[in-house]
């Protein structure tokens, strides 16, 4: 990509790191790890950081992880890390912003603020209508922000302006009920945003860039459309100058419009391209990001050439591939780690007060770890052994070949992926394929030994010229988890089919129901992506559904990011659920389920079912961990992912990583055992 000059700045391509919380923030100030982790996006190609949400007010300050301009050390604290940023040849900009009613206070134990007392969600906490000398408090801590970022030495500022945050709570009359000068006809609602823009610009030197984040749709009853925005835009450009205009979409609210702020794998890419096409449009003159499921540069340059914006922001992309700028510059677009757009480490941690990560990348966020144990883990050569090809054994057989360990996969079926080689199939999920296809594609690539078919030698029927894993230095048991369903009674009799996810979603997925409608009743213990990815596309495909669950709420181990979006979806397909239920046997007159909360004993029969997908809890498999402990070889094994305990993706990957890495740093190998697996 050309370079690009912003006014004061000569950018050296298009791509811009975005503002994305990540919680690594320790008294709200930026740490080591957070000049880690923007450093490394920064040296891996990135022409533009933008820092994470910088609240501006303890009111906003819903926990201490999150960055604040209010400590008293902010200055020196925010000036390493653009000395960080700036050493890799990077622009940084930080982004100020207030969250208003979105700030519970947990951190500070404040009230939220916002312009009126309307929730972000049912059962919300009912913010604090801001008063006068509030809103007053608020401007003068934008100001004092603004002031503390140039003195730190950034190169400019963004002004949140978006994302149902507070300034757009003041801008959208869905939020704003006010009756004073601050609520009411478009000026008035604009009135604050003019008094932050008008505090910020003031301690602004002039080689400081000054841009604003809007959403270009609130996708909200009565909310900011498209016209709206492009009006705010129009009167402010008039009085202040607009050195960047990032375009992004959405508010924070317990609906659907949230899902659409972080698009996951069930929107195509660039899914909301129309939107900084629109603006850029409108205001020719001022420089336009584009952002929202930028999976590629292939992607971003088909942006840029149709003229829809003038850069382009990817957050999740270099999240799982800090290097995505430099490979693809330098031919290697092969090697890149691609995103898969799961939501599930990224804002999926996020949302419950965790530290990013990323499925893709298990380095992400721990950069200087990750850089320790491997420059460590590339002394002594070592041997690993990795059994089962699912996601976990292929992220450890990749870490392991990357420290130049010689690597021996096995996998007992003929083909790899574990459980996403059913999933994949599943119509909205098969961006999941892409984890498989690039750990596979390394593996093979860093000369990894993938053996498919065979099993640990003693280990099985298959194991006639499996691998003795006498003679590896390390043991990384990947082998998973199964399913035991339940005993319902009736089942031969009445003729209802009853099969499990993995069955399922392979017969789904290859068509094998293609033109007969089928009444399915899907009993879900977990929670999780596995039903809820079933129960959509078997809805999409006609299927007349129930959902049965012991829980009394729909995918509650689902980021809320993702679930709002997917509760709207289920909601336009034939789709019924059934809460706090639980299934006991299969009659002539249909399923039947009792309470599975208040012990009440009520029964509900499902008259129309003739096709259970049963989804227990799943258990780890222990057989080949117990045979190995039993030859003495215990010490050397690593058991990873589900093997360990049935959990999802994140751990998978992560846990591999991690345990590879760990065994290779350690000073010296594992002893040998005295005899072989029986």
């Amino acid at each position: 990509m050309r370079p690009f000059d912003l006014r004061t700045t000569r950018l050296r391509n298009r791509v811009v790191f975005p503002g994305h919380t990540t919680n690594f923030g320790v008294d709200s100030l930026p740490t080591q790890r957070h000049r880690d982790y923007l450093s490394r996006r920064a040296r891996g190609g990135a022409a533009m950081v933008v820092t994470e949400a910088v609240r501006v007010h303890p009111t906003s300050a819903g926990r201490d992880s999150t960055l604040g301009s209010y400590h008293p050390d902010v200055v020196p604290a925010f000036a390493a890390l653009a000395d960080a940023v700036h050493g890799e040849g990077a622009t940084l900009l930080a982004q100020l912003m207030h969250a208003g009613r979105q700030a519970a206070g947990d951190s500070e134990r404040t009230a939220a603020w916002s312009a009126s007392a309307v929730p972000w969600t049912y059962g919300g906490p009912v913010p604090h209508v801001m008063t006068v000398q509030d809103i007053a408090v608020v401007t003068e801590s934008f100001r004092t922000a603004a002031r503390r970022m140039a003195e730190a030495g950034l190169d400019g500022v963004e002004i949140h302006l978006g994302h149902g945050h507070l300034l757009q709570q003041f801008l959208s009359p869905a939020t704003n009920q006010r009756d004073d000068g601050y609520g009411g006809a478009l000026e008035r609602r604009m009135r604050l945003t003019r008094e932050v823009l008008t505090a910020v610009s003031s301690q602004l030197p002039d080689s400081m860039l000054l841009g604003i984040r809007i959403s270009a749709h609130e996708f909200l009853p009565g909310g900011l459309e498209p016209d709206d925005v492009v009006e705010i835009v129009d009167r402010l450009r008039a009085d202040f100058r607009i050195d960047l205009l990032h375009v992004s979409h959405s508010a924070y609210v317990g609906q659907a419009s949230l899902s659409t702020q972080i698009a996951d794998m069930s929107h195509g890419p660039a899914p909301y391209r129309e939107f900084p096409r629109r603006f850029k449009q409108a205001f020719p003159e001022i420089p336009v990001v584009a952002v929202c499921r930028i999976d590629d540069l292939a992607i971003a340059d088909d942006l840029l050439e149709a003229g829809d914006a003038d850069l382009v922001a990817l957050a999740r992309a270099q999240i799982a591939d800090p290097d995505l700028v430099r490979k693809t510059a330098g031919g290697r677009v092969h090697e890149v780690r691609r995103c898969l757009a799961c939501n599930q480490a990224c804002i999926g941690r996020i949302e419950h007060n965790l530290p990013l990560s990323c499925v893709a990348n298990p380095a992400a966020g721990q950069e200087r770890i990750d850089l320790e144990l491997r420059g460590r883990a590339r002394g002594e050569r070592r041997s690993v052994l990795v059994v089962g090809a699912g996601p976990a054994g292929l992220q450890a057989a990749v870490t392991a070949a990357r420290a130049g360990a010689r690597t021996v996969l096995i996998e007992a079926r003929d083909d790899v992926g574990g459980q996403l080689r059913s999933a994949r199939t599943l119509a909205g999920r098969e961006r999941l394929g892409v984890l498989v296809d690039d750990l596979y594609d390394e593996a093979r690539r860093r000369g990894v030994d993938i053996r498919l078919g065979v099993e640990l030698a003693g280990a099985g029927p298959a194991a006639a010229d499996g691998p003795d894993p006498r003679d590896f230095d390390h043991v990384v048991l990947a082998t998973g988890a199964t399913s035991r369903g339940r005993p319902l009674t009736g089942v031969t009799k009445h003729g209802v089919d009853v099969l499990d996810g993995e069955t399922a979603a392979t017969a789904l997925g290859a068509g094998e129901w293609s033109g007969r409608r089928r009444r399915v009743a899907v009993v879900d213990d977990e929670g999780s992506w596995i039903a809820a990815g079933l129960v959509e596309a078997l809805g999409r495909d006609g299927h007349r559904v129930h959902l049965v669950s012991p829980a009394p709420q729909l995918f509650g181990r689902v980021t809320l990011y993702s679930r709002v979006g997917l509760l709207g979806r289920l909601e336009a397909l034939p789709v019924s659920s059934h809460l706090a239920r639980r299934p006991v046997s299969v009659t002539a007159g249909g399923l039947v389920l009792v309470d599975a909360v208040g012990g009440s004993g009520s029964v509900e029969v499902l008259r129309d079912v003739d096709l259970v997908i049963d989804l227990p809890a799943r258990q780890a498999r222990t057989d080949v961990w117990v045979a190995l402990e039993e030859s003495g070889l215990g010490p050397r094994v690593l058991v990873v992912g589900d093997a360990l305990a049935p959990r999802s993706l994140v751990e998978a990957t992560y846990e591999a990583h991690r345990a590879v890495l760990h065994a290779l740093a350690a000073a010296t190998p594992s002893p040998p055992a005295p005899s072989p697996v029986r």
